[in-house]
């Protein structure tokens, strides 16, 4: 039983990966820049595609974009309190796919984490937090999507790093973060213009003999 259900699990992850190849190929020729957004990757640049493409009317101005996605916000003010809440309507799985944004930005994105912090600091909470970062998402979707900028080429970065023969390892130690961390921004896997920005300035600063030998057990935490 155990080896059906391996062989099943191997099928199916054999499976994923040609979907998301496909999925990858159609990106490529439509939206080829969309992932370049920190937190978008394929499901999520997938399902924003589909998104458009069945409501293209909806697309004409940032604010019915906003409304389409459901992340425009709607008064819900009461007495003296003035707030907002999201908009009920809209495309469902579009809002889930900004929601998932939100979320990675929060927990790896350094500006984002900064802007939570300072937003709880002023008494908001997280759902008033995140209703603000879906809006601006949103705003950054929109913008990329009819005037598509590349993120930075972090190709590069690997190209300096072993040309100046520097370990992923010593690279990781210097900057405090896992090299797990830089070896996907290495490979365009994520995407986070602060820590590429910071990456490659550490890098230009660099020659082999003034990186120190990692210890190990060293303290190390996320970008």
């Amino acid at each position: 039983m155990l080896k059906r259900l391996a062989v099943r699990y191997r099928h199916l992850h054999q499976e994923l990966a040609l979907i998301d190849a496909e999925l990858d190929a159609i990106l490529a020729l439509h939206a080829p820049m969309l992932r370049d957004l920190q937190g978008v990757g394929t499901d999520v640049a997938s399902q924003l595609l589909v998104t458009v493409g069945d409501n293209p009317e909806r697309v004409t101005t940032e604010a019915k974009f906003a409304a389409l996605v459901g992340v425009a916000p709607i008064p819900a003010s009461s007495g003296k309190t003035s707030r907002h809440r999201l908009s009920r309507a809209g495309d469902r799985q579009a809002n889930k796919a900004i929601h998932r944004v939100v979320l990675v930005r929060m927990r790896y994105d350094s500006r984002t984490k900064d802007y939570v912090a300072r937003r709880h600091q002023e008494g908001k909470s997280t759902k008033e937090i995140m209703r603000c970062l879906k809006r601006y998402v949103a705003r950054e979707i929109y913008d990329q999507l009819l005037h598509p900028r590349p993120g930075p080429d972090a190709g590069t970065l690997r190209t300096v790093r072993t040309a100046k023969q520097l370990t992923l390892q010593q690279a990781a130690d210097a900057l405090h973060v896992w090299p797990t961390a830089l070896s996907r921004l290495e490979r365009g896997l994520t995407h986070d213009n602060d820590f590429h920005k910071r990456y490659e300035t550490w890098l230009n600063s660099q020659s082999p003999e003034s990186v120190e030998t990692p210890h190990c057990g060293s303290a190390r935490i996320l970008a």
